[in-house]
């Protein structure tokens, strides 16, 4: 992985195992902590909301209600994070409105492990301080919570990938939501490709494997107007694909730009299709009961 700037945003470029390099936005502080402020805001509201009723109830006294909202806010937020991150891919709710998620530094999925290690160190480095600095501890507690939330700012800012110490830790990274919406169809432009298509079959559980992400990545290899860049990367990335997806024919050499266009236009009209039917294929991570770790 590298670190490149692009039109004043961080990026970060990754080599996944397809060998066509993913160009991702890192997510920026302001839509970080906007998403921390939307789930932080829903996970409160939701606590205070059972110390209501537990008060009404006369099941809470009144002195311990403090730290019924700090005990409730804990058993809440965690499972939250660590269940709307293994459910939703790298998002929470607040992550969603934002448009951000997490993925994995290596560009692969992200494992229960990383979404645990990076949320319980939350705790750690952010609302344990802040259940601190807002309680009645002693004032060499608070200056000195107040320097450990100095020190947590000042990693990330100085983090070229503005990692927290919970990314670093977990190996994980937040970036800007990619948006897997698919250019004009590319078979249209061009009758060549149509012409191709019908040399090569793929059959539906072939084109079950990959999502719109990649497709949109292929597609951009295919519109890359560098020629010669274009056909060299072709023949690498076909044959991962065939690969991946067990193509039991040989594919002719200097027949391989031919065979992506064909898969293109192949899986384009099966994720069009499965959309039909309300059945989403965001990327190659869908079928978490898939080997995704191969290319």
């Amino acid at each position: 992985m590298s670190l490149i700037f692009r039109d004043g945003k961080r990026v970060e470029e990754l080599m996944p195992p397809e060998g066509v390099a993913l160009h991702l936005d890192i997510a920026s502080v302001a839509s970080r902590l906007g998403a921390q402020f939307i789930d932080f805001v829903m996970t409160f509201v939701i606590a205070l909301i059972c110390i209501i009723v537990l008060s009404l109830s006369g099941a809470l006294e009144e002195s311990a209600r403090a730290t019924a909202i700090a005990l409730l806010g804990f058993l809440l937020r965690t499972p939250y994070y660590i269940l709307s991150e293994l459910i939703w891919n790298g998002r929470t709710l607040g992550k969603r409105i934002a448009g951000i998620r997490v993925v994995n530094v290596e560009g692969r999925r992200l494992t229960p492990h990383q979404i645990a290690t990076r949320n319980l160190m939350k705790e750690v480095e952010i609302f344990t301080p802040l259940g601190l600095i807002f309680s009645e501890s002693p004032v060499w507690l608070t200056w000195t919570t107040l320097f450990w939330l100095v020190i947590v700012v000042a990693v990330t800012l100085s983090s070229n990938r503005r990692q927290r110490l919970g990314d670093l830790m977990a190996g994980t990274l937040v970036i800007e939501n990619p948006r897997s919406v698919l250019l004009p169809d590319l078979a249209a432009a061009t009758s060549t490709i149509k012409a191709t298509q019908a040399g090569f079959e793929f059959r539906p559980e072939q084109l079950d494997i990959y999502g719109s992400y990649e497709l949109q990545t292929l597609e951009g290899l295919l519109r890359d107007p560098n020629t010669r860049l274009r056909d060299k990367q072709a023949t690498e990335i076909a044959q991962a694909i065939i690969k991946k997806i067990g193509y039991p024919e040989a594919v002719t050499p200097g027949k391989e730009l031919e065979f992506l266009n064909a898969f293109y236009v192949a899986q384009r009209e099966h994720l069009e299709t499965l959309r039909l039917f309300g059945k989403r294929r965001e990327n190659k991570f869908h079928n978490a009961g898939k080997d995704t770790t191969s290319p």
